[in-house]
């Protein structure tokens, strides 16, 4: 295997053996198919739109495919050969949408070859034999170390809009515009002879479509859970079952709230769960008691000390320790091998009766402590006026202190600058 989607990949260069995730050369190599088989799709997806047909279907299952390859995501390979049969239905999906536009407007399609031709194989061996020609190692092989490189850049990207763009399209949000780029994209990168120039071209454009996937998210979970608003969240344990959630979908957090209303559970965030604390729509739970632990780095300490049922949402998965395997359920596109997973349903009763089963906590821990989070933009632009004066005191000081250092060197005298007096203090 070879991959170094990540920031922690080994050595800085590359996972060659083992992920630094946890993912291995089965993973690794029917991940590489799944995108493989998402450019097919998007090779046909792209041309149809461009005869104003679209499928939203296509774009949910494209966006989903990118996100099931994305780091601590999907290290199951029965779910990831799941993921290539529906892709394999998609791809036929997206063909016949293709030709059905191209004969309402009196064209020809064309024929396409590559990943628009890709067939499943039969069985897990032949997967991964076909998985083994999508490599990044092939690519750099034809195309040189810069040429893969910069189709990587813009592939990683991709991926990581992809897992918010889903996140929003959960809660009801999404932007046509944004799949057509998409599958604009990954058409792009199944091109045989791409120029540096064009691909540093897309990688810009990749980032701009993540400012407005970032755009729709942020629509999405303020329009149904409200704005986040300063909020005290308890870091200590209380007495009682619990459960701790971990990932990023709020979706998944509101169900379990609402599955575990009046059951006797307490309800922790973990890791980047955090900020939901300050939203209004999650926070009248009020068995949503606080957070316990910290990064998702460290989940397996952390879960290991945690006498609860523990559910992972989205991503951040690492290998389960024995201690906790029987306790931990996953969903969405997160999945372990031999952990329970909730499907589309949401029904959440196995990560709830194994709260039951645990023991939880014994006692509230002492002394309380809080940590306040909550400081959206529409927290800090009502007090606009308050933060403006704190950073004008604060440059006047700073100008003062300046000022004092300096006072001695003949050559330096600095005299301190009154905000009223700086047009670009006073016009902050």
């Amino acid at each position: 295997m070879f991959c170094y989607q990540c920031e922690q990949t080994a050595k800085g260069a590359g996972c060659t053996i083992l992920g630094v995730c946890g993912k291995d050369e089965t993973a690794a190599t029917l991940q590489d198919l799944i995108v493989y088989a998402a450019k097919g799709i998007a090779m046909y997806a792209h041309r149809a739109a461009q005869l104003s047909a679209r499928d939203p279907k296509i774009d949910k299952a494209v966006i989903e495919l990118l996100f099931a390859t994305v780091t601590n995501v999907d290290f199951d390979p029965q779910r990831l050969q799941q993921h290539l049969k529906e892709a394999s239905q998609i791809l036929g999906r997206a063909k016949k949408l293709y030709e059905e536009a191209c004969s309402k407007s009196g064209r020809s399609p064309e024929t396409l070859a590559g990943p628009a031709a890709w067939r499943p194989a039969d069985d897990l061996e032949g997967l991964l034999a076909q998985g083994r020609e999508a490599t990044l190692t092939r690519r750099q092989a034809v195309l040189g170390n810069d040429i893969a490189g910069l189709q990587e850049l813009v592939l990683y990207g991709l991926k990581g809009a992809a897992a918010y763009a889903d996140h929003a399209l959960i809660l009801g949000r999404d932007d046509p515009g944004v799949f057509a780029t998409f599958h604009e994209a990954l058409d792009f990168l199944t091109r045989e002879n791409p120029t540096a120039d064009e691909l540093l071209g897309w990688a810009l454009k990749v980032g701009e479509l993540n400012f407005r996937v970032m755009e729709l998210l942020d629509a999405a979970n303020t329009g149904v859970y409200g704005h986040p608003e300063p909020t005290q969240v308890r870091i200590t344990p209380v007495k009682g079952k619990a459960i701790l959630v971990s990932g990023h979908d709020l979706k998944d957090l509101a169900e379990l709230l609402e599955q575990t209303e009046g059951k006797g559970i307490n309800v922790y965030t973990h890791g980047e769960m955090l900020p939901c604390h300050a939203y209004p729509g999650l926070k009248k739970y009020r068995h949503l008691i606080g957070n316990y632990g910290g990064a998702w780095q460290d989940q397996r300490k952390e879960f290991d000390s945690f006498p609860g049922a523990i559910l992972m949402t989205t991503n951040c998965i690492q290998k389960p320790h024995d201690n906790y395997a029987g306790r931990i359920v996953t969903s969405g596109l997160v999945a372990w091998p031999g952990v329970k997973h909730i499907g589309p349903s949401r029904d959440l009763s196995p990560v709830i009766e194994a709260a039951l089963a645990a023991p939880g906590f014994n006692e509230d821990v002492r002394p309380e402590k809080f940590i306040t989070v909550g400081f959206g933009r529409n927290a800090v632009l009502s007090v606009a006026d308050k933060v403006i004066e704190g950073v004008k005191k604060a440059l006047y000081g700073i100008s003062s202190l300046w000022a004092v250092a300096t006072a001695r060197k003949p050559d330096a005298i600095i005299t301190p600058i009154s905000p009223n007096k700086c047009p670009r203090i006073a016009s902050f």
